[in-house]
């Protein structure tokens, strides 16, 4: 047998039911990530985002939480980035948290839309002075000669903003929010009969349910 098959982990931490859970997902989702905070998770905020184009084929990759608001999931990156075009030919997106030091999964699907200007304006404006001079330098998911090209277009970046504490957004670079339709809440159990419990928007409000592992 492959070593790999034989990676495995008994989940026996806690457990889910019906009754431990919020009435709304994204009160629940709270909850979680106040104890994924005080669990100190290192990167406690980063979640996959999955994406698809016209075509319909997948892609996936890291990114981090910036926010969670009433209206869903924030996070921020280059519009003119794969993704971005990916997300522009089709709104559906996914997103899965994974938090193992709780033996915990969060899935949320639904669709994606840029925030508000001013929303990414605040949030850049809020980032390090070094990555807003980045955010100016990459030119995200597009082919580049070398590292020695992006080196050169960070130093010049630099001397455009020398002695300027006020360095604008770029119009190529903002905020997304993710509105979900379905939020799954997985906790490991033993013998993977994990605890699911799912919300899915029906008419405007929120099912809840029991998933089998």
């Amino acid at each position: 047998m492959d070593p790999i098959a034989g990676i495995r982990m008994d989940y026996k931490m806690r457990s889910l039911t019906e009754a431990d859970t919020a009435a709304d997902p994204l009160e629940q989702f709270g909850r979680w990530w106040g104890e994924a905070i005080a669990s100190n998770i290192d990167e406690v905020n980063a979640m996959t985002l999955a994406t698809a184009g016209h075509a319909g084929k997948p892609s996936a990759r890291i990114v981090l939480l910036k926010g969670v608001k009433p209206e869903g999931f924030e996070f921020f990156t280059n519009y003119e980035s794969s993704k971005a075009v990916e997300m522009a030919a089709n709104e559906y997106v996914a997103l899965v948290f994974f938090w193992k030091e709780l033996q915990r999964q969060v899935r949320i699907e639904g669709t994606v839309s840029k925030t508000a200007a001013s929303v990414s304006d605040e949030y850049f404006n809020s980032r390090p002075r070094e990555s807003r001079i980045g955010a100016w330098s990459s030119p995200q998911s597009h082919i580049i000669s070398s590292r020695e090209m992006l080196d050169e277009r960070m130093a010049d970046s630099k001397k455009k903003f020398e002695g300027k504490e006020d360095i604008p957004r770029p119009d190529f670079w903002g905020g997304y929010i993710v509105k979900p339709l379905k939020i799954e809440f997985w906790q490991g159990r033993p013998n993977r009969l994990h605890d699911r419990i799912e919300y899915v928007l029906e008419n405007g409000s929120w099912i809840k349910r029991r998933l089998a592992p």
